[in-house]
């Protein structure tokens, strides 16, 4: 579907790694959504009250901060992990510093804006300037700025409230929505109504891009429940896997962001 972390996104353009995902995902690959449970009173309330319990659960925030250890593998196997330092301003900027984590050297450096994209390829000391179309390009999906704020925090992505089917388990509730680009599994701990798991398949046939995304390893700061970890399988004709490892983070706290372009970068 896509390069469907933040992170990795960034970090690939930034390590000259970034490969464009095509054409159609294999099959065996894809979960259907077709849970579809006879609709009586009782189901219309229990996807009410589930609906309810994603969008209160939604982490709202003035500042984040966090480290995180990215591991990643692609087409072409296994790649250098990466260390990544973020912070950022809600609705205003994301930063985020890459390192190359066996050499401890600092690879990249990228400043997201509301209407622009600027990276830092420290290691080939070049610059580049692009509209925050750019990373509707690099990715082909839809992201804005909201979006990739949203992926970075753990909200789920591309939520739409129309339900087309649900199933309850004894411990799990699985909802089925339906949106402009994409067909969506949420899969909720029926106990406390947190997102554990998100299936993302594209409603262009065409296209076919698919997405898993797995949550855990939940820990409450301060009334604020926040996966450490995440792991990301993404598909189109290859295959990205993705694991996230928040070893630190912060919210609301103050945050000091300087972004400096060297004068002796090469634009690119």
């Amino acid at each position: 579907m896509l390069l469907f972390t933040l992170l990795v996104v960034l970090s690939s353009v930034g390590c000259k790694t970034a490969k464009k995902i095509q054409a159609a995902v294999d099959k065996k690959d894809s979960t259907s959504v077709n849970i579809t449970q006879p609709v009586n009173y009782d189901s219309i309330l229990v996807i009410k009250n589930a609906l309810q319990d994603v969008h209160s659960k939604k982490i709202d925030f003035k500042t984040f901060s966090a480290k995180i250890k990215v591991e990643y593998e692609d087409v072409n196997g296994k790649q250098p992990n990466i260390t990544a330092y973020v912070r950022a301003i809600k609705d205003s900027l994301i930063w985020i510093s890459g390192y190359a984590t066996v050499f401890n050297v600092e690879a990249f450096r990228i400043l997201i804006k509301k209407d622009s994209v600027i990276v830092l390829d420290k290691i080939n000391k070049e610059v580049k300037l692009r509209s925050i179309d750019f990373l509707q390009e690099v990715t082909e999906i839809p992201f804005d700025f909201k979006t990739l704020q949203n992926l970075l925090i753990g909200n789920p992505i591309f939520l739409d409230d129309n339900v087309i089917s649900y199933k309850e388990t004894e411990s799990k509730i699985l909802l089925a929505t339906l949106g402009q680009y994409f067909k969506h599994l949420l899969t909720l701990n029926k106990s406390d109504r947190l997102l554990v798991h998100s299936k993302l398949d594209d409603v262009n046939i065409v296209r076919n891009r698919t997405a898993d995304i797995t949550y855990g390893d939940y820990e409450n700061n301060n009334g604020v429940n926040f996966s450490t970890s995440r792991e990301i399988t993404v598909s189109e004709k290859n295959k990205l896997d993705v694991q996230l490892n928040f070893k630190q983070y912060q919210f609301d706290k103050e945050l000091s962001i300087i972004f400096n372009i060297p004068a002796n970068y090469t634009r690119k």
